[in-house]
C-alpha cells in the first residue's frame, strides 16, 4: 500500500481541480486558496516521498507533471474567466505549453531527454505566489498599492516562463533536431539501397 502513496497523491490532485474551479467561480477565494494549497503539498509530498523511498514509477512520471500543469492552467482560466487576472497572461502560458508538446513530439522514440532546471521551476513556483496572492487579495476586497503585487509576480512569473520556453528551445535545437548520428546512419542506409537498386538493375 505504501509504495502507491505517491500515485494516490497525485491522483488527489486532479480530483481537487474540479473543486478550486467550483470555488472560484462561486467567489469563495478562501476554500479555493485553501484547496489549491493543500494541492501543492500533495505535490511536495508526493515528489519528496517518491524520492526518499524510491517509489517513482511510470505512472508518476506521466501523471505528476499532468496534474501540475491542469491545475495551474485550470485556476488561471479559472482567474482570467472571472477578471481576476488579464486574458493575456492565460495565453502565454497556453503557447508555452504548446510549444513544450510539440518539442516533446518531435522528441518522442528519441534518445533525448530534456531535464526540467531551476527556471522551470522558478517560474512555477512564481505562478504558484501569484495565484495565492490573487485568491487573497479578492477575498480580503484589498485596495491600494498592495492589491496590484499579484500582477508584479505574474509579470516575474511570465518572464521565468518565456526565458524557460528560450532555453526549451535552445536544448531542441542542440539535441533534438540535429542528430548527426542519425543523418550519418541515413546516409548510409540510403547509398546501400541505391547500391542494391543498381546492382538489381543490372
Amino acid at each position: 500500500m505504501f509504495k502507491h502513496i505517491p500515485n494516490i497523491l497525485t491522483i488527489i490532485r486532479f480530483l481537487l481541480i474540479p473543486i478550486i474551479v467550483l470555488y472560484i467561480f462561486s467567489g469563495n477565494f478562501i476554500l479555493a486558496f485553501v484547496f489549491f494549497t493543500l494541492s501543492g503539498l500533495t505535490d511536495i509530498a508526493d515528489g519528496f516521498i517518491a524520492r526518499k523511498f524510491n517509489l517513482i514509477s511510470n505512472f508518476g512520471k506521466l501523471m505528476d507533471p499532468l496534474a501540475d500543469k491542469l491545475t495551474q492552467i485550470s485556476t488561471l482560466a479559472s482567474l482570467a474567466i472571472v477578471h481576476i487576472i488579464p486574458i493575456w497572461i492565460l495565453v502565454i502560458v497556453l503557447l508555452k505549453e504548446f510549444v513544450m508538446i510539440v518539442g516533446a513530439s518531435f522528441l518522442y522514440g528519441k534518445d533525448v531527454v530534456v531535464y526540467s532546471k531551476w527556471y522551470g521551476k522558478l517560474a512555477t513556483v512564481l505562478f504558484y505566489i501569484a495565484i495565492v496572492i490573487s485568491l487573497l487579495l479578492n477575498q480580503f476586497e484589498i485596495t491600494g498599492f498592495i492589491a496590484n503585487l499579484d500582477l508584479c509576480i505574474y509579470y516575474l512569473a511570465l518572464f521565468a516562463t518565456i526565458f524557460s520556453l528560450i532555453m526549451y528551445i535552445k536544448d531542441l535545437y542542440n539535441k533534438g533536431f540535429i542528430d548527426k548520428e542519425d543523418l550519418k546512419k541515413e546516409v548510409t542506409v540510403d547509398k546501400k539501397e541505391v547500391k542494391n537498386k543498381k546492382v538489381k538493375d543490372k
